[in-house]
C-alpha cells in the first residue's frame, strides 16, 4: 500500500496536480472580424453613456476571458458482439466525441450572446431556412489545461466546431447574480495535443480575426 509520502513524491514529481480554475478557450467565430462596426451596437452604448473606442476593435483574447467553465471532452469506443466458438467478444468499429458546453459572462453590452445569434444565422438561416456551407460557419476551438504558471500542459483542437445550442437566459427581480450563458459545441473530431502544438495552434486561431 503507498504511503502518503510516497503519493506526495509522486505529485511533486509530476509538477503538482492540475488546476480546475486554470485554463484558456480560443477561437475566432466566423462572422467575426477585426472591426466592430455594428452601427446599434455603436449608436446604443452612446446613448446609453457606456460608449467606449476600445469596443471598436474586437479583441480575441476577449473570449478567453468571459470563458467561465468549459468541459474537455471525453470519448467512446462503440463495439459490436461477435459470437465466436465459444463466447461472445467485443469488437470496436466506430467511436463517439462528446459534445463540448462552454459557459461565458454577459457584459453589459450582451457581447457574446450577439456573437453567438450571429454565428447560428450562418449555419441557419432562421427567415429563408437555408443551412450555410460548413466550411463557412465552423472553426478550430482550442481548449488547454495550463499550470500554476499559466502555461499549457495539455490542449485539445476540437476541429471544424460550430455553436448547435445555447441556453435561455432567465431574468428576475429576485436575481443578485451574474448572467451567464452556456454554449453546446458540436465539431467532428477533437485532437490532443501537447503543450508547445497547443500553444500553436492558440495563435492560428487568434490570427484568424485578421482574416
Amino acid at each position: 500500500m503507498s504511503s502518503i509520502d510516497n503519493l506526495k513524491s509522486l505529485i511533486s514529481k509530476k509538477g503538482g496536480l492540475a488546476p480546475a480554475n486554470r485554463f484558456n478557450v480560443i477561437f475566432t467565430p466566423p462572422s467575426q472580424s477585426l472591426l466592430n462596426l455594428d452601427p446599434q451596437a455603436i449608436l446604443g452604448s452612446i446613448i446609453s453613456g457606456n460608449f467606449n473606442a476600445k469596443n471598436l476593435i474586437n479583441d480575441p483574447r476577449d473570449i478567453s476571458i468571459l470563458c467561465q467553465s468549459v468541459t474537455l471532452p471525453g470519448r467512446s469506443i462503440s463495439t459490436f458482439d461477435h459470437q465466436d466458438y465459444k463466447q461472445s467478444n467485443k469488437f470496436p468499429y466506430t467511436f463517439i466525441d462528446e459534445d463540448v458546453t462552454i459557459s461565458f459572462l454577459l457584459t453589459n453590452d450582451y457581447y457574446m450572446r450577439k456573437m453567438f445569434d450571429s454565428w447560428q444565422s450562418n449555419i441557419f438561416n432562421s427567415e429563408s431556412y437555408i443551412a450555410g456551407y460548413k466550411s463557412n460557419y465552423s472553426v478550430d476551438v482550442i481548449i488547454q489545461q495550463l499550470d500554476q504558471q499559466n502555461t499549457p500542459v495539455y490542449g485539445v483542437k476540437l476541429e471544424k466546431a460550430y455553436p448547435v445550442s445555447f441556453d435561455s437566459i432567465e431574468l428576475s427581480q429576485d436575481a443578485t447574480d451574474t448572467i451567464k450563458m452556456s454554449v453546446t459545441f458540436a465539431y467532428d473530431k477533437y485532437v490532443p495535443e501537447g503543450p508547445l502544438s497547443s500553444t500553436g495552434s492558440a495563435i492560428r486561431s487568434a490570427l484568424d480575426i485578421f482574416g
